[in-house]
């Protein structure tokens, strides 16, 4: 049983061997060009740095700049602001003024249309209470002569209206010619 352990070892060490053969080629082969790119990586990390440090303080002083520009405005609407309640309090207290006094021309002038409207309902009234005597007796006129005309269309009717005896009589007659069964009388 010791001989398969020794075997193993041996194909391990010559893998070593192999590896480390192969990192040595690959080491003179691409070595220089890793180098340099380790190098240019370093530079561009510094660069990349510097840039940002430069962009960071470059937003801080913009930020500054902006926050007292906002803080000027902020004052500046804050100032407006208060100036413009006063004079909207100022208009408001004008405003009020006229209506109290608005408010008592239009209480005379309904007091004088209150006095107005009861002189013309009072006229009004007698017109109202003349007309309607008129147009009822105008009314009944109209309702006696309606109801004499009616008389006298329905006494027409009358004279005029056809029998229904007669009527039935020749609708009677009329069927048994069609039917040729009508037989006049002999005289």
């Amino acid at each position: 049983m010791a001989s398969p352990a020794k075997v193993p070892n041996a194909s391990s060490n010559k893998e070593n061997a192999e590896g480390a053969n192969v990192d040595k080629i690959r080491d003179i082969l691409f070595g220089s060009q890793m180098r340099d790119y380790e190098k240019r990586f370093v530079r561009l990390e510094d660069t990349v740095t510097k840039a940002l440090d430069t962009l960071r303080e470059d937003m801080t002083k913009r930020l500054d700049t902006l926050g007292s520009f906002i803080r000027q405005e902020v004052d500046s609407l804050s100032t407006r602001l208060k100036s413009e309640k006063s004079e909207r309090t100022e208009a408001f207290k004008e405003i009020s003024r006229e209506i109290k006094d608005g408010g008592k021309v239009i209480e005379k002038k309904l007091s004088q249309l209150e006095e107005q409207m009861s002189d013309g309902q009072g006229e009004l009234r007698a017109k109202l209470l003349e007309h309607s005597k008129a147009v009822s007796s105008e009314i009944d006129k109209l309702r006696r002569d309606t109801a004499a005309a009616l008389n006298r269309e329905v006494d027409v009717l009358r004279d005029e209206k056809t029998d229904r005896a007669a009527l039935a009589d020749l609708f009677t007659e009329f069927s048994l010619r069609l039917k040729n069964k009508f037989e006049l009388p002999e005289e």
